[in-house]
Formats: structure tokens, sequence, C-alpha cells
């Protein structure tokens, strides 16, 4: 049976990998261009949305409060990547 330690380590490498795709990405091609800004704008947000989702893990004890709390938290991040990568919105974050 894991742990909520183990959980909590596995969550808080999860962003460490996913911005290694980018990183790797850019040692084989001249399409995936990152600064440093981006870097540590996307590992803000990563890190922000695993340390409120580790949050509502310890402190939500029904699994289906859980999992609505996750998935809304999970869309949240995937609305803002999407508004801040293409201006889906227009808004003021994505740069324009």
């Amino acid at each position: 049976m894991t742990t909520q330690k183990q959980i909590s380590k596995i969550l808080y490498s999860l962003p460490v990998f996913i911005l290694m795709i980018p990183l790797v990405a850019m040692q084989f091609t001249k399409e995936v261009n990152w600064t440093l800004s981006d870097f540590l704008i996307m590992g803000l947000l990563l890190f922000a949305t695993v340390f409120t989702i580790d949050f509502i893990l310890k402190k939500v004890k029904t699994f289906k409060a859980r999992l609505i709390l996750v998935l809304g938290i999970l869309a949240l991040l995937i609305l803002i990547w999407a508004e801040m990568a293409v201006g889906i919105f227009g808004s003021p974050i994505a740069g324009s």
C-alpha cells in the first residue's frame, strides 16, 4: 500500500519530468525554443497545481469530492496553459 509521503514524492517529481520534455526537445530541434522565463513560468504553474492537488488529497476525505476538485484543478491548468500558449481567450496573459 502506498503512503501519503510516497504519493507526495511522486506528485512533486511530475513537474520536473514534464519540464524535461521541452529541455530535451530543444537539444534535437530548432522548433522548440523556450527561454528561461518560459521554464520559470511553466514550473511555477505546474508546482502550484501539484501543491494544490496534494493539499486536496490530504484534506478532503471522500473520493467523489477529491475527484471533482482534482479534475477541476487540472481543467484550470489546461485552460491557463492553452491561454498562455496560443491565446484562445485573448487575455493579457497571452502576451497580446
